[in-house]
């Protein structure tokens, strides 16, 4: 089966694409996002991050001809069922507020009022299609654990990060540069098992990402 050489990121958030390139950058793949190519995002209607991730991939895949990665991530809080979930980027929409990063945080906060547990995770699906029809699409997840903060600290970062809280670092994700961020991350640990796949496809070689 032939190395990638291209392919297209099916996502319209400057986070994640900042991210996903800077993770793909050992690979050597020239990756381009689906907005310079003219696509727009693709409906998410699905449960499941990885049924999101993988309409996201096939819609940018259809749209360019090319092959597709998607992200479908957010931050799970068990005490309020794994909320906001796949609802993450919509989370204040969903009653009634604004599509922001600020408000969606706002309702988290507010949700977790009262002296509900604020142990959280991040979860991360990526989904990498060859062509819109693959029936063997390239699959992996990654997770990362904290805790919901009462206030944000750090400037860094986007979505929940600010309001993340790592015990291991004692800092929220926000507080973290880029490059630490992404060794650690859900979306970091996620790449790192999907290279891992894509390696035994062989659709990227060894690379010096693999150690």
């Amino acid at each position: 089966m032939a190395a990638l050489e291209r392919i297209v990121l099916a996502s319209g958030n400057a986070g994640k694409l900042r991210e996903l390139r800077a993770l793909l950058a050992p690979t050597g793949i020239a990756v381009v996002a689906q907005a310079e190519l003219g696509v727009g995002e693709a409906e998410e209607p699905h449960p499941t991050f990885v049924e999101n991730a993988l309409a996201k991939a096939r819609h940018a895949s259809r749209a360019t001809g090319l092959p597709a990665l998607a992200d479908d991530s957010g931050v799970c809080v068990p005490a309020l069922g794994g909320a906001p979930g796949v609802r993450s980027a919509r989370y204040a929409p969903d009653s009634g507020g604004e599509r922001s990063d600020a408000m969606n945080n706002a309702r988290l906060v507010h949700e977790l009022a009262g002296g509900l547990d604020r142990a959280a995770y991040y979860y991360c699906a990526l989904v990498l299609v060859r062509r819109s029809d693959d029936p063997q699409p390239v699959i992996a997840d990654g997770l990362w654990h904290g805790t919901i903060l009462h206030a944000p600290r750090g400037s860094g970062g986007f979505g929940y990060d600010p309001y993340f809280l790592l015990a291991d670092a004692g800092m929220t994700v926000a507080e973290l540069d880029e490059t630490r961020k992404n060794q650690h991350s859900h979306r970091g640990r996620a790449m790192r098992a999907l290279l891992e796949r894509m390696r035994e496809a062989r659709l990227i070689g060894p690379g010096p990402e693999r150690g």
